[in-house]
């Protein structure tokens, strides 16, 4: 019984050191959007979120514009690299409801039903009727449900190291892991050590070397963006939210328009075999591979993803 006291004691004292050491208050909006926008940021009320989005190059006659869409954890920010590179294409990006500057919705749901919703009622504001369509990771399952939803409405599609297909990953980044954890998961949304958004970066890039404290602290600052972190918890926890889509592979094979599988050859979240079946299933697609590349190659290495995305949009 001694022990057993002794160790709650410890414990307690752990948890609350934890707490004093680690805590970290929400960052309100109006502190970030100084240093995450530009002039192209722009915020709009759709489907229960104020998302923040950026429509680059609007005053381009382009009748199919790109729309990128970031994966889990991620932001608008990891596709810059790419908007640059296209100044002569019309690119809208956006930060999904739960992430970057958008934050929660109201109904905090965040299903791939309810982001294809928010993407679809976002390009009709915008008087988008047809475009070029992309996404990682979880930006790539919202992609390509949209494609199967809207057909009519995608032209081509982008899918870089896309989710769609049950996991094996072979290591998963930490702050994922706390997120699903019952009880862990609930100080998450008060208890984040700048360390942890590190290595949940750092998991995702084969090359650690790349990951510059810029970087790390974008991530982290809009990790604290007010309601992020319990959005980020209510949508890896949820079951709403979690919930496996069993007849993907169906539903993808019914995807007719050309479509881009880009995939990282050292992708540990969303291996290469997954890459494969997207490869198998899709009737018209070209799969392209990138050695030494991770889970968000466009971050990774810009110049070779995107002479690979402008051969592939016909870009000039």
């Amino acid at each position: 019984m001694k022990n057993l006291k002794r160790i709650l004691a410890f414990l307690l004292f752990v948890i609350i050191g934890a707490s004093l050491a680690f805590w970290k208050k929400d960052i309100p909006l109006d502190q970030l959007t100084g240093k995450y926008t530009n002039a192209n940021s722009k915020f709009i009320a759709v489907s229960g979120a104020f998302v923040h989005y950026q429509d680059n190059n609007r005053s381009l006659a382009d009748s199919l514009p790109l729309v990128l869409i970031h994966g889990t954890g991620a932001s608008l920010h990891t596709w810059l690299p790419w908007v640059k590179g296209l100044s002569n294409k019309r690119v809208i990006t956006l930060d999904l409801p739960a992430y970057g500057l958008t934050g929660p919705n109201a109904s905090s749901d965040y299903s791939t039903k309810k982001y294809v919703e928010t993407v679809d009622s976002l390009l009709i504001k915008l008087n988008v009727k047809r475009c070029i369509l992309g996404g990682n990771s979880l930006g790539g399952n919202v992609s390509w449900n949209f494609a199967v939803a809207h057909p009519e409405k995608v032209a081509k599609l982008i899918l870089v190291d896309a989710a769609g297909y049950k996991l094996k990953s072979t290591s998963v980044p930490i702050a994922f892991r706390l997120a699903r954890i019952p009880v862990l998961n609930n100080m998450l949304k008060y208890i984040t050590p700048r360390f942890i958004i590190e290595k949940s970066v750092k998991n995702v890039y084969a090359d650690e070397s790349k990951v510059s404290e810029a970087l790390i602290t974008r991530y982290f600052d809009l990790t604290l963006r007010e309601g992020n972190r319990q959005a980020f918890v209510e949508r890896m926890y949820n079951p709403k939210n979690t919930i496996e889509n069993l007849s993907a592979s169906e539903q993808i094979k019914t995807i007719k328009v050309p479509t881009l599988v880009l995939w990282g050859d050292q992708d540990r979240l969303i291996p290469l075999q997954n890459a494969e079946k997207f490869h198998d299933d899709l009737p018209n697609d070209t799969l392209v591979v990138l050695k030494n590349l991770g889970h968000v190659p466009m971050e990774e290495d810009p110049a070779a993803t995107l002479a690979v995305v402008k051969k592939f949009i016909g870009y000039k």
